[in-house]
């Protein structure tokens, strides 16, 4: 039986998608991921569980013939003998209401300020992907250190700009501000966030 040669397989990509080139601007946007709310969900469930047993074990006293606590008692005659507009009840309603904005506004909003979502490729559009802030400033600072000129170069990320402040050793100040807003977009660009913030360069002169 003759032995035939079976066809090579083809050449596979095994490189990640690549999020600088043309797939970065096809890809769709991915938005930060949403806090788990520990610390505000921890509270709130301790809060609960504490007035709920404190309320059961009274309860319970209670139908075993023993008399109400005496907190029970109290707080049922301040509610029965206050008026609405008491500065007490308006301040334990004001309290009240501001707690319930507070875990409203944790609900709706996804947290996490600190970091910033990257755009997803097309090829992977279940990728996600988040990059710290402090990590994107370090990323920008070490571009702007290899601009001819700067001395020292100060990098603030937030989510709609990101703030330089530079000091110019050498050079004429507006010919390094140009290279620095150049060689920071470039940057900006590879890091390749899903909301691009607006780069926004000072410089001064320093020659001491």
């Amino acid at each position: 039986m003759p032995l035939t040669k079976e066809p090579e397989p083809p050449d596979r990509d095994v490189s990640g998608p690549d999020l600088t080139s043309g797939a970065r601007d096809a890809g769709r946007r991915s938005h930060r991921p949403w806090s788990a709310r520990r610390i505000p969900a921890a509270l709130v469930a301790s809060a609960i569980l504490v007035a709920a047993v404190a309320a059961l074990v009274d309860v319970i006293a209670v139908r075993a013939g023993r008399p109400a606590a005496a907190w029970r008692r109290h707080l049922a005659d301040e509610l029965a003998t206050r008026t609405v507009d008491d500065v007490w009840m308006l301040t334990g309603a004001a309290v009240a209401a501001a707690v319930g904005v507070w875990l409203i506004i944790l609900a709706l909003t996804p947290g996490l300020r600190h970091w910033l979502p990257q755009r997803s490729p097309a090829d992977c559009p279940r990728l996600r992907a988040c990059l710290d802030r402090d990590g994107a400033a370090g990323v920008l600072r070490d571009a702007a250190m290899r601009v001819p000129g700067v001395g020292a170069a100060r990098i603030r990320v937030g989510r709609h700009r990101i703030k330089a402040h530079a000091d110019v050793r050498f050079r004429d100040p507006r010919q390094v501000k140009d290279d620095l807003t150049t060689v920071l977009d470039e940057e900006r660009d590879r890091l390749a966030l899903a909301r691009p913030a607006r780069i926004v360069v000072r410089v001064r002169p320093r020659t001491d």
